[in-house]
Order: structure tokens, then C-alpha cells, then sequence
């Protein structure tokens, strides 16, 4: 069970590391992709730095309170705070109409919410 909350939390923490780009790749670039990447027009640059600052601590409270041993609490309380990002996110989506792009969105929820659940409970880094 340790492995398998360590293995997912590090692919949540992947996944937010890469969504900082955000912070650095104008929106206009990314809205150019394709549809998928529209929705950055929604908001301003500087709302999509916010959300990219807030990726990037998340991926840094995935891991390193754990690694370092330090306020290791941290890891559930990221993992909670990252399933509410995805929460707004889908809720962002169905708001846009694109149902068929929830998908991964609702299995990040799904990963955060079991990193949360592991860490506060059977696998707490706390005993």
C-alpha cells in the first residue's frame, strides 16, 4: 500500500509540475494547440500564473515534506487541496460544455483523494 501511494503521489506530482507551464507559455500558445486548450482564454495571465503557482506547490507538497521528514502531515493536506483544484477544474469544463475532456480530470480527483485518504489513514507517515 506504501508503494502504491508513493508511486501515485509521484505521478500527481508530475502532473502539476507539467502544468506550471502555464506560467511561462503565453496563453495565446496555448490556446493554438487545439481545443483542448482553449479554455486558457477564459482566464487572464495573470489569474493562469496563480493557478500555475499553485501547481507548483503542489507538486512540492506532494513530496517534499515526506522526503525531507519534515511536516510530513503536508502530504494529505496537498493531496486534499490538489483533489479541490480538479474539482474546479471539471467544474470549469462542464461549464465550457466539454464533457469529453473531464476524463482525466476526474482520475487526478480520484488519485488526490486516494493519496488523502492513504496518508491520513492506513498509511500515515505519523504512527
Amino acid at each position: 500500500m506504501n508503494a502504491t501511494l508513493w508511486i501515485i503521489t509521484g505521478i500527481l506530482a508530475a502532473v502539476m509540475l507539467v502544468s506550471t507551464s502555464k506560467m511561462f507559455v503565453p496563453r495565446e500558445k496555448i490556446a493554438a494547440v487545439g481545443h483542448a486548450g482553449q479554455w486558457v482564454m477564459d482566464f487572464s495571465p495573470t489569474a493562469l500564473r496563480v493557478i500555475g503557482s499553485l501547481e507548483l506547490l503542489a507538486a512540492i507538497g506532494l513530496t517534499l515534506p515526506a522526503v525531507l521528514g519534515i511536516a510530513p502531515v503536508m502530504v494529505p493536506v496537498t493531496a486534499a487541496c490538489v483533489a479541490l483544484l480538479f474539482v474546479g477544474a471539471v467544474v470549469m469544463r462542464l461549464r465550457r460544455g466539454e464533457r469529453a475532456t473531464i476524463v482525466p480530470d476526474l482520475v487526478y480527483f480520484a488519485m488526490a483523494v486516494f493519496v488523502a485518504w492513504g496518508r491520513f489513514g492506513p498509511e500515515a507517515f505519523t504512527g
